[in-house]
């Protein structure tokens, strides 16, 4: 198990010595801002190849002419390392990175950009936003109008985030750009541009970085899970493990493809290990399925209340739609959807919504949202769900066994008490 950074931050500020503080950067920079030098510079623990990544970007970043291209990539060393972990405390590392280019090179961009995807991972979007607005006014930088886009995605502006990233596209199409649009494609309906585009980006992924090959095939994986092409989503969830083994979000691919194939025992423990690198409740929910599934109620109890106590703040979205297709605390499932809605408001927070309310018996405000929701042609399995169950609770028995029978043509991407859920719609449009 990998060490969590999250609460070493500060000590490692303690435990630094002086003369790491003295080489951390220019001492102008280090007048200015010790504290974020230190943090940025100090010694890590870890033994695997990032963590051996990181620590050579640190040494080049402690001297000679190459520092700040060090301090750069080391940021987004850390990024990486957040991804590949699971471990937020990552991102804070890379924001102590972004504070340190700032102090040590004043008005430098690459600060600004390092910053900018911090804050997008943290799911502080708005702030990315400002931050990117603010690169885009500068400069004309293709990864300026990634993170704008990015921005725009996640509150929910998606014709503005698409004109960013055609820009994108535009000023130099490769793995970033070919990523973007395989995500815009896939959400508004065009699985197969989706994977075009994202076969186009594993073409252009750069050998150096294994991280965002990893990425890539994982996203091709659950695009072939979708399409129902279940040997072909287990080859590419098997090649994103090739470029990270311990990947956990290839690993929980993996294990969604082997639940859909029926392969519960080889599912369960692909599923516990990505769990247990990756204890978010996205993880955690389908890993307390598979258990249910296998008859392990004692043991899916467990993971459950973990899921709520901790998901709560790791995760508010997900721990609302797991609360309401439990049907268990529908008004905490309100409180954590509309919670998220500040924050963010794209497809899948209006979706967390509408589910929330339906559960709370709000079936008018429920079916008003889901209707937002679906307005983008998103394809997904547990959208058109949650749209069948809101439109039949209206008494709109047609749009409900529309929506119902495009869920079950996707009835590879739904967890298995989804499925029971999913049967049990069905069968009592039929018996109706």
């Amino acid at each position: 198990m990998r060490r969590s950074l999250s609460a070493g931050i500060i000590s490692l500020c303690v435990s630094v010595t002086a003369a790491c503080a003295r080489q951390a950067a220019p001492p102008a920079a280090v007048a200015a801002a010790p504290d974020a030098c230190v943090v940025a510079l100090a010694e890590g623990t870890g033994q695997d190849r990032l963590a051996s990544e990181i620590e050579r970007a640190r040494q080049g970043a402690r001297r000679g002419p190459n520092a700040k291209p060090a301090l750069e990539r080391l940021g987004y060393l850390h990024v990486s390392s957040a991804r590949v972990t699971g471990d937020a405390g990552h991102y804070k590392l890379a924001e102590a990175v972004a504070d340190c280019l700032q102090a040590s090179y004043p008005g430098e961009a690459a600060a600004l950009l390092l910053r900018g995807h911090v804050l997008h991972q943290l799911h502080r979007f708005k702030e990315a936003e400002q931050v990117a607005r603010e690169l885009v006014a500068k400069r004309t930088m293709v990864l300026d109008y990634g993170l704008l886009g990015d921005a725009l995605m996640e509150q929910g502006r998606l014709d503005e985030a698409v004109a960013a990233y055609q820009q994108m596209i535009d000023l130099k199409p490769f793995y970033q750009s070919y990523t973007r649009a395989a995500h815009v494609r896939w959400m508004k309906g065009d699985l197969d541009g989706a994977r075009q585009a994202m076969r186009r980006a594993i073409e252009s992924a750069s050998p150096r970085d294994p991280e965002s090959s990893a990425w890539a095939w994982t996203r091709v994986a659950l695009y072939e899970l979708q399409a129902n092409r279940l040997a072909d989503a287990r080859r590419a969830a098997d090649t994103a493990l090739t470029f990270e083994a311990s990947y956990a979000a290839a690993l929980l691919a993996r294990g969604r493809i082997l639940l859909a194939e029926g392969s519960r025992a080889e599912a369960l423990k692909v599923l516990t290990q990505a769990a247990s690198l990756t204890p978010l409740p996205e993880y955690q929910w389908t890993l307390a399925d598979a258990l249910r599934a296998s008859g392990r109620t004692d043991d899916a109890a467990a993971v459950e209340r973990e899921l709520v106590a901790r998901g709560r703040s790791s995760d508010p979205r997900t721990v609302a739609l797991y609360l309401a297709t439990r049907g268990a605390d529908a008004s905490a499932a309100l409180s954590l959807a509309e919670a998220e809605l500040e924050v963010r408001e794209d497809v899948f927070t209006l979706d967390a919504q509408a589910w929330a309310l339906a559960a709370n018996g709000r079936t008018p405000e429920a079916l008003s949202i889901i209707n937002r929701a679906l307005a983008a042609g998103t394809a997904d399995a547990r959208l058109f769900l949650h749209a069948g169950v809101i439109h039949a609770d209206a008494g709109r028995r047609p749009e409900a066994s529309r929506w119902l029978h495009k869920a079950a043509r996707l009835r590879a991407m739904l967890l298995p008490s989804e499925h029971t859920l999913l049967d049990g719609q069905l069968n009592n449009r039929h018996t109706n």
